[in-house]
């Protein structure tokens, strides 16, 4: 299987520190995008933290069943929180860091993907876009009571307000998704300084636009800030290019998108 990615990370417009975090490593088909919290450098503290010990405790799930990998993927999250939590008893002024988190795998023809928080994973495929994940925050359950259309929840007062995030205590209970990839399938990983800025349409539009993920992630990173900017703002975007595999090549190949000069 083949694909192309890209990645950015941007402060936005008004926030004066970027607390959020990604990692890309194309090689072992491994994404994350975090998004700390706590102030004071905290945020960013725990967000690093998720995404270089997540990375390290998920390895590779090649050769593994979906159950075997799906239960890696749930111990490498919680060997996260157990550090950051840790962390935040041990020194005064970490205390209240937590992350989301928002980690995809690729395998031959398949995704997994572990989630905490409100970070969100969404697929393109045949012009239908599906969210993948699903929010832990206090308008999603709203929503799910009944109480909040999807509409008022996007412009709900508490609508950054999160119920579940990695290291604010001793366990914490992630979401595994799976699922099955075809060729031309686009994957965004995203915080919510980029969901909160831009409505479904359009980031279908900019993902269905010319280039390919590199200057996708700059557009959406663009008109994130365009519109406001209000906080900061990351997205990863795998496209899978090709799903069988000849002979003699690896299972899983990836690439960076070239860096557009200027970008």
């Amino acid at each position: 299987m083949h694909f192309t990615c890209a990645a950015r990370t941007d402060v936005g417009i008004v926030r004066s520190g970027n607390e959020d975090n990604y990692l890309m490593l194309a090689d072992r088909g491994i994404f994350i995008v975090a998004d700390g919290m706590g102030g004071h450098a905290a945020g960013e503290v725990a967000s690093e933290m998720a995404v270089r010990i997540i990375s390290r405790e998920i390895g590779s799930l090649r050769g593994l069943s979906e159950q075997d990998g799906s239960e890696r993927f749930r111990q490498a999250i919680r060997a996260a929180n157990d550090a950051i939590f840790s962390r935040t008893l041990q020194e005064h002024d970490k205390r209240g860091m937590g992350t989301t988190v928002t980690a995809l795998v690729l395998q031959p023809k398949r995704y997994v993907i572990g989630q905490v928080g409100d970070s969100r994973a969404y697929l393109l495929r045949n012009g239908q876009f599906v969210q993948l994940t699903k929010d832990h925050s206090y308008v999603q359950e709203q929503v799910d009571a009944g109480l909040l259309t999807p509409e008022q929840a996007r412009v709900h007062p508490y609508s950054n307000v999160i119920t579940r995030c990695v290291g604010a205590g001793m366990d914490v209970t992630p979401d595994i998704y799976t699922g099955a990839l075809e060729e031309g399938d686009i994957v965004l990983l995203a915080s919510d300084g980029l969901t909160g800025m831009l409505e479904d349409e359009q980031l279908i539009r900019i993902l269905q636009s010319e280039g390919g993920p590199q200057r996708w992630v700059d557009r959406l990173i663009t008109e994130a800030n365009r519109r406001g900017g209000l906080d900061n703002i990351t997205a990863i975007v795998v496209r899978i290019d090709t799903i069988e595999t000849r002979t003699g090549e690896h299972s899983l190949t990836g690439h960076p998108s070239p860096q557009i000069p200027g970008s």
